[in-house]
């Protein structure tokens, strides 16, 4: 197995370690697609953080998963024994614990290196943990003076102990996002709100999610030997002229941008085939299903923008909506 992915993972040009993470990552799609068959909310609780447990230790190795009890545990204490203070207290202690894990994993080192660890998860998962609190916060306010994500997500009672469990690890979304709200977990595995009545097949917006993240995969793997990030390093660089040095810096960037849209598309597909993806249905005649929940970029829109302004709204998506709700 060892000599199997060392091979494979020199056939498309990466570490052993990442080529691990992105096999994990794409289980994260058959994941999803089981969840909708578990039967029951406790099952599908279970399933959604047994899953997510799982496809941790099979990429980072076992300490990743003690790596997010802590915050974890943090933010379901704040919640159980200071409601009133819980969104500050969570947001203060599982950003700091954040901070210093990154300080001292050195991820960005790592990564050059051609290790991974599961700091990128952890950023994830504190987002999740943090609104999750700040929802149960809420949950104590008048709706009077309340905005509408406020009065939309707040938490009328404490989630229990497996809730929270499964919304925080669910099935893997955690290795890239997208950041969801807990009422909408809870509502999507409880078959409640917009999941009370039988929802429209996912399938065509899954192929299409999928589509996307095979070409700008294949993209990536074309341009990035024509325009390493190494070269910048090298004395060849600094020979060349301002206007080939500046047409290197933007190759640069936008061959790196191709990446990201991969793996954001893959787990776009990953939470459209659960059912959670799905989103309602749209204004027009006939409506038409919109499966936008786990959007975290528009390709077209990051690269076709106009300003800086319009790039917050097509690039990460979800993080760029957690901090309109919650930092704003």
């Amino acid at each position: 197995m060892g000599l199997e992915m060392e091979g494979m993972a020199a056939a498309i040009g990466v570490s052993v370690p990442v080529l691990r993470f992105l096999l994990c990552f794409a289980a994260t799609i058959p994941t999803g697609l089981m969840w909708r068959a578990v039967p029951g909310a406790a099952g599908r609780h279970l399933y959604a953080g047994l899953t997510g447990a799982a496809l941790s230790y099979l990429s980072f190795g076992a300490t990743s998963n003690l790596l997010f009890v802590v915050p974890m545990a943090f933010g379901y204490l704040a919640m159980l024994l200071c409601r009133r203070l819980a969104g500050l207290v969570t947001f203060l202690g599982a950003f700091g614990f954040l901070i210093a894990c990154h300080m001292y994993y050195m991820s960005g080192d790592a990564w050059k290196e051609g290790g991974i660890d599961a700091t990128g998860a952890l950023m994830v998962l504190t987002l999740k943990i943090i609104s999750c609190a700040i929802n149960y916060s809420d949950g104590m306010l008048k709706e009077e003076g309340l905005r509408d994500a406020q009065k939309k997500y707040r938490l009328a009672k404490l989630p229990s102990l497996i809730e929270y469990f499964g919304y925080c690890l669910c099935c893997g979304s955690h290795f890239a996002g997208p950041v969801y709200e807990m009422k909408d977990y809870l509502e999507y595995t409880e078959r409640k709100g917009l999941w009370a009545s039988p929802t429209p097949s996912p399938l065509l917006p899954t192929l299409r999610a999928l589509v996307q993240a095979g070409a700008c995969m294949g993209l990536y793997l074309y341009l990035s030997p024509q325009f390493p990030l190494s070269r910048f390093s090298e004395p060849l660089y600094y020979e060349w002229g301002f206007w080939h040095r500046l047409f290197y810096q933007y190759m640069s960037g936008f061959t790196a941008r191709w990446k990201y849209y991969f793996i954001w598309s893959l787990s776009e597909a990953a939470i459209i085939i659960s059912g959670l993806g799905f989103s309602g249905w749209s204004d027009s005649s006939p409506p038409k299903a919109k499966w936008d929940r786990a959007k975290n970029v528009d390709v077209l829109g990051v690269e076709l923008a106009t300003s800086a302004v319009q790039l917050p709204l097509m690039w990460n998506i979800q993080v760029s909506t957690w901090l309109r709700y919650f930092l704003l």
